[in-house]
C-alpha cells in the first residue's frame, strides 16, 4: 500500500469506473482502487451479483468512498442505478477481475447484469484484466473472444504467470495492482496526446514472412509482431493513417488501422512498395527473410539417404527499395543484432537511407522476440538515446514521439 500522492499525473482527477467479477482475484480490487485514489483518481464501483460473493460492497463501498452499485435498481426505494450514466461519467472502465464468463458475455453482447449493459453503452476507453485458471485462460475459446475485443478496441492487461487458486502453476494469475495502475497511467498519457499527426499517412510492416520450401515446410523467424502492432496502433491514436503490412500472427489488428496480411518476402515487399507510393513515411519493423529457397517443391520432400541441400536465393530488400526513393518521406527501420551492435545499426541507417533505426540487442535480457518489453536504442545521424527496459507500448511511444519531433524540424 502506498502512503500519499502517488506521481500519476495522467491519473490525476481521472474517473474511473471499477468493474468486479466474480473471481477468488477480486480481494485484489480493494488494493487496487486504493492505489487510483492515491493517484488521484475519482472511482466509481460496479459489482456482478457473484463479485459479492468474494468481496464486500462495504469495503469497497469505504475505499472508493462511494456507494456500490450492484443492481439495476434499488430494491428499497426502487431508485434507477442508469448505466448509460454510468458510461458517460467514466474516463475508463477498468474491469479487474475479469471472469472467463465475463469476457464471453462481452464479446456476445450480453447484457444480463449492471456490469455488461454499461460496458455496451460506454463511450470510454475500456480496460480489462483477466483472472482465471490456466486451463480456461488458455482455451480455445477464450483466447479467440480477448482477440474479437481487443480488435474493437477493449485494451487487456495480462495476466501473469504464478501460484493459482487451483494449486496449479500457470498463466491466469490477474495482474498485480500496481501493473494495473501503472497500465491505466500509460494509457491516458498516450490517449491524452493530440491528434498530431492527423492527415498523416503511415505505412508498417510487421512480424514474420514465411518462404515455402514445399506443401508441408517453411523457413521463419521467432517475430511475434507485438512491436510492429504498438508503433501502428500509437500512430493511429495520434491521429495518422496507418496502413500495416502484416506477416502471419495471432495478434489482433489495433483500433483505426488498416490491415494486409502477406506471406512471403515477396508479397510484403509488393504490398509495402505499393502503400508508400501514398503515405508520408514507413516504420520497417517486420522480421523479413533475407532468403528463400530457389525453387519450391510442388509436393513433399520425402526423407531420403544423406543430406539435403536447400539452394536460397536473396529476397528483395524492401527497406533499401524504400529508401532509395522516400525523398522528403520519413523512413525509420529496425536492428535486431546478437554483436557488434552499434556498428552494424549505424551501417544500416546509413546503407537504407533511415532517418533513424531503433537497435535491440538479443544479448539483453528481456529484448526481442516474444515478450511484452524491449530495450532499444534510437540512433539518427548525429544522436542515440538509449531506452531502458520497458513494455513494447511505451517503447512504441517513444517511437512516434521521435518521428514527430523530425517531422517537427523539417
Amino acid at each position: 500500500m502506498e502512503s500519499g500522492r502517488a506521481a500519476r499525473p495522467a491519473l490525476e482527477g481521472r474517473r474511473i469506473l471499477l468493474g468486479i467479477t466474480g473471481s477468488i482475484a477480486a480481494y485484489k480490487a480493494a488494493v487496487l482502487c486504493r492505489l487510483l485514489k492515491t493517484a488521484g483518481a475519482e472511482v466509481r464501483v460496479v459489482m456482478t451479483p457473484l463479485a459479492k460473493q468474494f468481496i464486500t460492497p462495504l469495503t469497497m463501498a469505504t475505499l472508493s468512498k462511494n456507494p456500490i452499485l450492484v443492481e439495476f435498481f434499488d430494491p428499497e426505494n426502487g431508485a434507477w442505478n442508469s448505466h448509460i450514466s454510468l458510461g458517460e461519467w467514466a474516463d475508463c472502465l477498468l474491469i479487474a477481475p475479469a471472469t472467463a464468463n465475463t469476457l464471453a458475455k462481452m464479446r456476445g453482447g450480453v447484457a444480463d447484469n449492471l456490469l455488461l449493459t454499461t460496458y455496451l453503452s460506454a463511450r470510454c476507453p475500456v480496460v480489462v484484466a483477466p483472472a482465471m485458471d490456466l486451463d480456461m485462460y488458455a482455451h480455445a475459446a477464450t483466447q479467440e473472444n480477448l482477440r474479437t475485443l481487443a480488435g474493437r478496441g477493449v485494451e487487456i492487461v495480462e495476466p501473469a504467470d504464478g501460484e493459482l487458486a487451483s494449486g496449479l502453476v500457470g498463466k491466469g494469475r490477474m495482474a498485480e495492482p500496481e501493473e494495473i495502475v501503472a497500465f491505466l497511467d500509460a494509457l491516458f498519457s498516450r490517449t491524452g496526446k493530440k491528434k498530431t499527426l492527423q492527415g498523416k499517412r503511415f505505412v508498417v510492416t510487421a512480424g514474420a514472412t514465411i518462404e515455402a520450401i514445399d506443401p508441408v515446410r517453411y523457413i521463419t523467424n521467432h517475430s511475434t509482431g507485438k512491436m510492429g502492432y504498438a508503433i501502428a496502433g500509437e500512430l493511429a491514436r495520434r491521429g495518422a493513417e496507418v496502413e500495416l503490412v502484416s506477416g502471419r500472427t495471432a495478434l489482433p489488428t489495433p483500433a483505426g488501422v488498416t490491415r494486409r496480411d502477406v506471406l512471403s518476402a515477396d508479397e510484403m515487399f509488393e504490398a509495402a512498395a505499393t502503400a508508400f507510393d501514398k503515405a508520408d513515411g514507413a516504420v520497417m519493423c517486420a522480421a523479413v527473410a533475407d532468403y528463400t529457397p530457389a525453387e519450391v517443391s510442388g509436393t513433399k520432400l520425402k526423407k531420403g539417404e544423406g543430406d539435403l541441400c536447400l539452394p536460397l536465393r536473396r529476397t528483395r530488400d524492401i527497406a533499401a527499395h524504400l529508401g532509395a526513393r522516400k525523398g522528403s518521406r520519413m523512413l525509420v527501420g529496425f536492428a535486431l543484432e546478437t554483436d557488434h551492435e552499434e556498428a552494424n545499426a549505424e551501417a544500416k541507417l546509413v546503407k537504407k537511407n533511415f532517418d533513424f533505426v531503433v537497435l535491440n540487442s538479443l544479448r539483453d535480457a528481456g529484448a526481442g522476440f516474444r515478450g511484452d518489453t524491449n530495450k532499444v536504442t534510437l540512433i539518427d545521424r548525429t544522436n542515440r538515446e538509449e531506452l531502458p527496459l520497458m513494455s513494447k507500448n511505451d517503447v512504441a511511444v517513444r517511437i512516434v514521439d521521435k518521428i514527430e519531433t523530425l517531422l517537427a524540424g523539417r
